[in-house]
């Protein structure tokens, strides 16, 4: 596979009104660089005017590193594969059209099928890029309907925002659950969330097929060992301190529900250095022909 190498802003996919490094001022500007990643796969590189970076790989539309004063805040596992066959694990990768295990492959195809660029931008010196995703042969073999995903990433200086939009292309209504399967840099040890307190809570640890159901009556939630819980009517937005000195908040629309995921000693290599804290849709989202659903999730740290 040959090397991309294409910077855009202002107009989408033009090369005309490119913004780069200002190697003579030492301004820099927003800037979308396609290349390649690891596994010489298609990788889209966001920058913005001050400093902070995005990386988004189009296999799974997995959004791989968000650096912000050169910090990494999100964690790709060491055990993850660039290899276009299975999932990368780490990031923000997507469950669509199921969260979870299913009539379907665990978490759906969203993660490992090959999404499109659509278009880049520059909007109020913010990067911005679009992906999207339609069924194929692949997809229509386990979920048999017609869709168009639209997946837009924003980048700006402490924050990083996605907006995901499923529209129903079929003659026929189609459900779907789905989610953002965050994992955040952490020290486990240390890291927390707060904003939870009263949420319906179904804990999946005993029995991940007959959760326990129960409310939160934690201010704030720790990750003292194996935790796998899903929180339901999850308030719009959430507060992580990570236990590496950064506090985030997680704020979102649409997105109703949240989940709490930590694998503990059965990812013994890497458990102790990422929490996952995702938003997500638990219940089905119905949508009829021509209809279509949107949610928004915005990550800023302090």
């Amino acid at each position: 596979m040959a090397a991309l190498s294409m910077t855009w802003s202002c107009s989408p996919l033009t090369s005309s009104k490119f913004r780069r490094v200002n190697r003579y001022s030492g301004m820099t500007f927003a800037s979308v660089k396609s290349t390649e990643g690891l596994g010489n796969l298609p990788k889209v590189v966001l920058t913005s005017p001050h400093g902070s970076e995005a990386e988004l790989y189009l296999f799974g539309a997995c959004i791989t590193s968000w650096k912000v004063d050169s910090k990494d805040l999100l964690f790709v596992r060491p055990d993850a594969v660039f290899n276009g066959q299975k999932p990368i694990s780490g990031g923000i990768p997507h469950c669509f059209p199921q969260f979870g295990p299913g009539p379907i492959q665990q978490h759906g195809f969203g993660r490992n099928m090959n999404w499109s660029l659509v278009s880049s931008e520059n909007v109020e010196e913010k990067p911005v890029v679009t992906v999207e995703l339609r069924d194929g042969p692949y997809s229509r073999a386990m979920w048999d309907y017609s869709f168009h995903a639209l997946y837009k990433i924003t980048l700006d200086k402490k924050t990083l925002s996605t907006e995901l939009t499923v529209k129903n292309t079929d003659n026929k209504p189609f459900s779907f659950t789905t989610a953002l399967h965050t994992y955040f840099s952490a020290s486990v040890t240390g890291a927390s969330v707060s904003g939870l307190k009263g949420c319906k809570a179904l804990n999946k640890v005993p029995d991940p097929t007959n959760p326990v159901e129960g409310k939160e009556e934690r201010d704030v939630v720790t990750f003292p060992g194996f935790v796998d819980c899903v929180y339901l009517d999850a308030p719009s937005e959430l507060q992580l301190d990570n236990g590496l000195g950064d506090k985030l908040s997680i704020k979102n629309t649409n997105w109703s529900d949240a989940v709490l995921w930590n694998p503990h000693l059965t990812m013994e290599q890497s458990y102790k250095d990422f929490v996952c804290v995702e938003n997500a849709k638990i219940g089905t989202v119905q949508i009829e022909p021509e209809q279509s659903w949107t949610a928004v999730q915005h990550l800023t740290v302090a």
